[in-house]
This record gives structure tokens, C-alpha cells and sequence, in this order.
């Protein structure tokens, strides 16, 4: 099947612009102590793009679009990534409060779910742009095999993820630390997972282990 030929319906783009909203309120909601440069600065940049990306979207300029949403996320990950790293500095040198840090810790978790699920959205075979475009999303284009891939083609005809599939897959990992039900096929998902976990790992069982024991 050509690319362009399938009539599947257009994915909309709101629910992975929800989450990048929902992580910079989390970012917003961080001690300064916690936060690179101005707290409010992931959520203006989030709400910055809102309306171009999907004006964009709509009138159909996808690859004008997709720029900006690897942009976007890539300053919500590395905003992230740098709220991690100060809040392991931060235990030790007991600049944050017990409470707060137990805040911060459950904030840059739900965040780290809602990062690499929009990151796992946007990469699986090719995004969402491509994904709509065939019209049945096989393991020789994916990187990640999904429960109803499996199945007979009668029964998965037509079927392909939608961001909570992806948001599912993120929250799994960053709980039991693997893909659970949802094998990883390519290389560049199984570094993405690796990632995700090691930051799960580091706020779940170092920095809320710690801050619950100095309460």
C-alpha cells in the first residue's frame, strides 16, 4: 500500500499537546531550587506553539510541524533531565524540605510518563502523520509490538496506536521499569526505555526512598 492512499482518519494532535502542557505545569509547580532559569518558561513555550502547530497540523503542512514538536519536547526533556540531577544534589545538601522534595519527586515522575510517551508517539513509525497514512501498522514499520499487531489480520485490520496507547506503554515502564506487555523492536526505542527507567529508577526508589526516611 502507497503512502497517501489510505483513508484513515487524521490522529489529532491535542492529547500529546495536553501532555506537554500537563509536564510544564509540573515544571511550574518545582521549588526554584529545582528549576532551569524561570519556572514559567516550559509553559509559555508550550502554549507558544499550541496554536501554530495546529494550524499547521490542520492545513495539512506536517513537515513544518513536526520541527516544532521535536523542539518543544526537547526542551521539556532537558528541563527534566537538569530537575533530576539538581534534586539528587539537592538531598544531600538539604537545601529542599522533606515535604517538598516528596512533591518534586512525584512531579518529575508523572512528568518523565508524559515526556517519553509523547517522544514514543512522535518516533514509532514515523509519527502519527505516517501512521494515519498506511492502513495497517505492522511490526515491519513499528518499534514497538503491540497486543492487537498479534492478531489475525481480520481482526487488526485498520487498527493503529493512538497516544494513549503510548501514554499506557510510558506508565508502565516508568512503574515496573520494563515494556510489560508491548515488545521493543528497534534500537533507538530500547535506548529511549532505557532512559525513562533510569530516571524513573532515580526518583522513585533514591529520591522519594530518601525524603520519606528524613520526615
Amino acid at each position: 500500500m502507497v503512502e497517501g492512499q489510505s483513508d484513515r482518519e487524521m490522529e489529532p494532535m491535542w492529547p500529546s499537546l495536553v501532555a506537554l502542557l500537563a509536564a510544564g505545569g509540573l515544571y511550574a509547580a518545582l521549588p526554584e531550587s529545582l528549576a532551569l532559569g524561570p519556572r514559567w518558561l516550559l509553559v509559555a513555550l508550550v502554549l507558544f506553539t499550541l496554536a501554530p502547530s495546529e494550524i499547521l497540523h490542520s492545513r495539512g503542512h506536517h513537515k513544518l510541524c513536526r520541527p516544532i514538536g521535536f523542539f518543544v519536547i526537547s526542551a521539556v526533556t532537558i528541563g527534566m533531565i537538569v530537575s533530576v540531577v539538581l534534586l539528587v544534589r539537592a538531598i544531600p545538601a538539604h537545601v529542599v524540605d522533606p515535604e517538598q522534595l516528596l512533591q518534586s519527586a512525584t512531579a518529575l515522575w508523572v512528568t518523565n510518563i508524559l515526556v517519553f510517551a509523547v517522544w514514543y508517539w512522535r518516533l514509532d513509525a514515523g509519527g502519527p502523520h505516517k501512521r494515519s497514512m498506511r492502513d495497517e501498522h505492522t511490526h515491519t514499520s513499528a518499534a514497538f509490538l503491540f497486543p492487537q499487531m498479534t492478531l489475525p489480520r481480520s481482526k487488526q485490520e485498520k487498527w493503529s496506536p493512538l497516544f494513549v496507547d503510548y501514554l499506557f506503554l510510558a506508565f508502565n515502564t516508568s512503574t515496573a521499569l520494563s515494556p510489560t506487555d508491548v515488545p521493543v523492536l528497534s534500537r533507538w526505542a530500547k535506548v529511549l526505555m532505557m532512559v525513562q527507567s533510569a530516571i524513573s529508577l532515580a526518583v522513585v526508589a533514591l529520591l522519594a526512598a530518601r525524603a520519606v526516611n528524613i520526615l
